[in-house]
């Protein structure tokens, strides 16, 4: 039987407790937490499929990044250090992303299909991202792909 991601997360959890390495056993706590809230969210509780737990890490990570961008402008350097850090605990869970490169490659496919259906102007937008999307999952934040997306029409 195959593992799932959140069961991965708790043995990683364990082994982190087990080695006394608070850094990630809190990080995995933290985001552990997290999915169990967005499993008791909404009407029913049920288990989250390992592509919405990786949303949930993706998002975690996320916070992370911002915080530590907040806390490097307000001059508190070790804060922003240890949410780096804990960001670098769950990029291991995350899919490789994608380099400007390749990010910049799918858009541009994106860009071609959505013009080709007849889409324009900034209708275009919403067309180009419901086709990048898929084929990105998870591998780009949204603002990045937005962003490209953005760039590639003002330049079509």
């Amino acid at each position: 039987m195959t593992t799932t991601l959140k069961q991965r997360l708790q043995e990683d959890l364990t082994a982190a407790i087990k080695g006394r390495d608070e850094l990630r056993s809190s990080t995995l706590r933290l985001t552990l937490s997290a999915v169990t809230t967005e499993e008791v969210a909404g009407k029913s509780a049920r288990e989250l499929s390992d592509d919405e737990v990786l949303k949930v890490i993706a998002r975690e990570a996320k916070k992370r990044r911002e915080a530590a961008e907040a806390f490097a402008q307000g001059g508190r350097a070790e804060q922003a250090e240890r949410e780096r850090a804990e960001g670098e605990v769950l990029a291991e869970y995350l899919p490789q992303q994608l380099s400007d490169e390749e990010l910049s490659a799918i858009v541009a496919d994106a860009v071609r299909e959505a013009t080709a259906g007849g889409a324009e102007g900034p209708r275009a937008m919403g067309a180009v991202m419901k086709i990048a999307n898929p084929r990105i999952a998870g591998r780009a934040e949204g603002g990045r792909v937005a962003a490209e997306v953005k760039r590639q029409l003002a330049g079509a």
